[in-house]
């Protein structure tokens, strides 16, 4: 399956709810999330700086990452962002793919 990572930032609301439920209760959550749309959590991480979390998952596909996206964001709770996550051997297959290309002014 692949992975994606998902990282975003709370709100003032999102902020309130991880300090009245705890770490736990949101893990927990976003495992249950996660595994509604067919996929695993890997690892969730809190952070500081330009995002407070980070979440690893694997997902059936991209459809089922953009909605988990999609219903986190509508949340209004917290601003995420998904970025598709590339292994050794995908990266392997890409590059021995070769799409026509022209630069420009060539």
């Amino acid at each position: 399956m692949p992975k994606f990572l998902f990282h975003g930032s709370y709100t003032a609301s999102g902020a309130e709810g991880v300090l009245k439920e705890g770490g736990s209760a949101r893990h927990q959550a976003a495992t249950e999330l996660i595994e509604s749309a067919g996929g695993t959590l890997e690892a969730l991480y809190w952070t500081f700086g330009h995002h407070d979390f980070i979440v690893i998952a694997e997902m059936p596909d991209q459809a089922a990452a953009a909605a988990v996206s999609l219903r986190v964001g509508a949340s209004g709770a917290l601003r995420v962002t998904t970025t598709p996550l590339f292994s050794a051997a995908d990266v392997d297959e890409i590059a021995a793919r070769t799409p026509a290309y022209r630069p420009p002014g060539s």
